[in-house]
């Protein structure tokens, strides 16, 4: 319940961190001719939600039986489910089929960090 817990945190968590780094790049998105300072500003308001989410899932999931290692490669895993949709949907990227090939190697990653726990 922990893990499952933590891994809902961390994809809200992303989902502000991936408007906070990336939503003022899309053209008409009102970031559009302000300065950067308030860009900034802007940007460290969402982020600050992004750590009212991360911080706490980092914690429970240590909690929970976690190392660092897999609590950042989970977060590597979500970032990439929630950064492609957005890159592709919101900002309007095109998309390339080398993000499934480096989804692919992420997801090795998270086989090798979880091996020993998978396979004791």
């Amino acid at each position: 319940m922990k893990i499952a817990l933590t891994i809902s945190m961390l994809v809200v968590s992303n989902v502000f961190m991936t408007w906070a780094w990336y939503g003022h790049l899309k053209k008409g998105s009102g970031a559009d001719g302000k300065p950067l300072l308030v860009i900034i500003l802007m940007s460290w308001g969402l982020a600050f939600f992004e750590y009212c989410f991360m911080i706490p899932a980092n914690r429970l999931g240590s909690a929970g039986g976690l190392n660092v290692a897999q609590l950042k490669i989970i977060q590597e895993v979500i970032t990439l489910c929630v950064f492609i949709p957005f890159a592709l949907f919101y900002i309007g990227e095109k998309w390339k089929w080398d993000y499934l090939w480096a989804f692919l190697c992420v997801l090795g990653a998270v086989f090798f960090v979880n091996r020993e726990r998978l396979f004791g």
